[in-house]
This record gives C-alpha cells, sequence and structure tokens, in this order.
C-alpha cells in the first residue's frame, strides 16, 4: 500500500467569509514539503472525503527561503512552507494563515502593516540622483560582519506572528522594524538619517512597546540577532531622547 501524507488546512473565502477546515490524503514522495503538497491538491483539488474543491491558495515565490512569502502556521508554529518537510512533520499536518495578520483568503494574509512601518523608520539610504555619488565610506571586515546577520531579513513577519506585543492595542512596530533600523544606523552611509529613525521609534507603537519576550529571536528563520538590535537600539533612543531634551 503506498504511504500517504494527510494535511488538514484552514481555509477562508474571502476576509469576511467564515473560516472552515478541510482535510486532504496525498500520495508520499521523496523530499515532499509543504507547498508541493499544496502544488499537488491544485493538481488534483478533491477533499480527503471525495470532495471536489477548489486550490488552496498561498504565497510562495523563490521556494528557497530567501523571499518570505510563504509564512503560515505549520502544526501552530509559524514557518517558512518551503523548508518545512513532510518528512519531519507530524501528521496530520495542519495548515493555518498567520493569525495577527488580515486574511485575503485562505493562507494568504495582508502583511503590508511591516512595510508601512518600514517607511515610518525609513528603512532605506535616499539618494536623488541628480549627481555621482561616488563610491561610498568604506567598512572595516568587523564591522561588516556585524551588520551582514540584520540584512538577511526576508521581511516573513514570523517575528510579529509570536510577539505578544504586536497587536491591534499597542501598534509596535515589530522586532523586524527594528533590525533594520540597527542595519541602517550602524551604515556610515544610511547614518546620515539616524535621528529621523530614532525619532521615529519614540512614539506610540515605538520600541519602548517592547517586553523583551525574545519570541523573536527564537522563531527567526535566518537566526539574525533580533534581541541585541532591540537592546542596541533602545539603548540609542534613550540617548537621543536625552540630548533632545539637554537641546532644548
Amino acid at each position: 500500500m503506498a504511504k500517504t501524507v494527510q494535511v488538514k488546512i484552514k481555509r477562508q473565502e474571502n476576509p469576511s467569509a467564515k473560516a472552515h477546515w478541510e482535510e486532504f490524503e496525498l500520495t508520499w514522495k521523496p523530499g515532499m514539503n509543504v507547498i508541493s503538497a499544496m502544488m499537488d491538491i491544485a493538481a488534483n483539488p478533491v477533499t480527503r472525503s471525495g470532495q471536489p474543491t477548489t486550490p488552496i491558495t498561498y504565497d510562495s515565490n523563490c521556494l528557497e527561503e530567501v523571499c518570505g512569502s510563504c509564512a503560515m502556521l505549520i502544526n501552530g508554529r509559524a514557518r517558512m512552507a518551503c523548508s518545512a518537510l513532510v518528512d519531519k512533520l507530524e501528521q496530520p499536518i495542519t495548515l493555518e494563515p498567520l493569525k495577527k495578520f488580515p486574511v485575503i483568503r485562505d493562507l494568504a494574509v495582508d502583511r503590508s502593516v511591516l512595510f508601512e512601518n518600514l517607511k515610518r523608520v525609513q528603512a532605506w539610504i535616499p539618494i536623488d540622483g541628480t549627481y555621482d555619488l561616488g563610491s561610498g565610506p568604506r567598512m572595516s571586515q568587523k564591522e561588516q560582519e556585524q551588520a551582514y546577520p540584520y540584512s538577511r531579513c526576508i521581511s516573513c513577519c514570523c517575528c510579529m506572528e509570536v510577539c505578544p506585543q504586536f497587536n491591534e492595542s499597542t501598534g509596535f512596530v515589530g522586532a523586524a522594524t527594528i533590525g533594520q533600523v540597527r542595519l541602517f544606523n550602524t551604515h556610515p552611509t544610511g547614518r546620515m538619517q539616524k535621528e529621523e529613525r530614532l525619532h521615529a521609534l519614540m512614539g506610540d507603537g515605538g520600541i519602548h512597546e517592547c517586553g523583551f519576550a525574545q519570541n523573536c529571536v527564537e522563531i527567526c528563520p535566518k537566526e539574525i540577532p533580533l534581541t541585541t538590535a532591540i537592546a542596541e537600539v533602545g539603548g540609542a533612543v534613550m540617548r537621543q531622547a536625552l540630548g533632545d531634551f539637554f537641546r532644548r
């Protein structure tokens, strides 16, 4: 008898529809991951009970844990579907959308809040393009090694999903945004906007909302030192606030 894989998926037709569960039974394949399981469902959208249904809606792109788009709850844990191997998961495998973001359909959610937060802290280096700026300041090998982990952020929002402080009541920007502030504020060119970024973290939803639960650093698929970033940026925000006070 062929080996099978059982998958239980939480589905929702649109943002206002009531959620429901559907179960599927698939033929096992070597090296199978969650994304390939949903591709098999799309090829033959029939539930375990034999009822025709529709393919699962979900986000994915690179399939190499680089783009961060396929984040979802797999067996109750926020992680990437592309790197979640079926052989290492307890069955039935339960798939749910991230719970702290508005559902678009099925497993696809609206994570635009992260990008709004990144705009809020100016997580970029502005270039007006009117003239050649030449090569930027040189960074030492040590500086490069310290900065590189923060550049690995894939905007998956797993850190925000597991953060007890990230919710509608607080409006907390989340660890991913703070990590990018740390990255740009310590960059020789990026630090030109350092004060603006620190001021952005002083208001509602700023870094003071962090309860330092450390869930973010535990869940991060790229092992970014987020708690280090929060501590360093928190100290910088405090120094900026004190400096602003005494310069009045």
